[in-house]
This record gives C-alpha cells, sequence and structure tokens, in this order.
C-alpha cells in the first residue's frame, strides 16, 4: 500500500508556469534595456555611472519587494505600485532614446503579466 510521502523542505520545487517565465524575461529586459539607456543616452563619464547603477537599482528594488523570497513584505497593492514604477521607468527610457514604439510595446507587456501574474498571487 504506497503512503503519501511527507513534503521534505528543499526538496519539493514549486511549479513554474509560462506567467513565471514571462515575468522573467520582462525582468532581464528591463534591466538591459536601462544599462542600453544609461550607456547610450549620457556622455563619458556619466554613462557608466548611469549604465551601470541604474540596473543595480532596479535589481535592489526587485530582491527588496518583488522577489519570489523578497526582504520586505509588503501589502499586494504597494508591491504591484513597486513594479509599475519599474515599468514606468524603462517605458521612459525607451521613449527618451526616441523609440516609442519599443517602450509602449514593453509597457504593454509588462503591464499584462503584472496583472495576471497579480490576479494569480490575489486568488
Amino acid at each position: 500500500m504506497p503512503q503519501d510521502s511527507v513534503p521534505v523542505p528543499g526538496v519539493d520545487r514549486p511549479v513554474i508556469t509560462a506567467l513565471d517565465i514571462v515575468r522573467a524575461v520582462v525582468l532581464v529586459v528591463a534591466v538591459a534595456s536601462l544599462a542600453l539607456w544609461g550607456f547610450a543616452s549620457w556622455s563619458l563619464p556619466w554613462n557608466v555611472i548611469a549604465g551601470v547603477g541604474a540596473p543595480v537599482v532596479v535589481l535592489l528594488v526587485w530582491a527588496l519587494f518583488l522577489s519570489p523570497r523578497p526582504v520586505l513584505r509588503v501589502h499586494p497593492f504597494l508591491r504591484a505600485a513597486v513594479e509599475l514604477f519599474i515599468y514606468v521607468g524603462v517605458t521612459i527610457a525607451w521613449w527618451s532614446m526616441g523609440q516609442a514604439l519599443i517602450g509602449t510595446a514593453f509597457a504593454l507587456v509588462a503591464i499584462v503579466t503584472g496583472v495576471l501574474s497579480g490576479r494569480r498571487a490575489l486568488s
């Protein structure tokens, strides 16, 4: 007779869905976009600071509030506001580089992904 096994911490992995993969891709695109913006939009001494600093700030904010195991657990609506703040920053970066179509496409994909994941988290 088979017995139901007890879940062992660290062994049982969560199920990764397509939405999780899309969210990860959106984050990677956001970080790469901010690095491109920093290196392309500023003159020499400032481009290194902006090109490295902007992605680092986004990664720190993501680790604090948005990661699967965040450092600071906040209300889901504040979490959504932080995520939206990052997406707006990336969209504005694309617009400031003269690529409004890319910025708008990124914003649409990022917001739809955020809304779907937020609905999943609230249910």
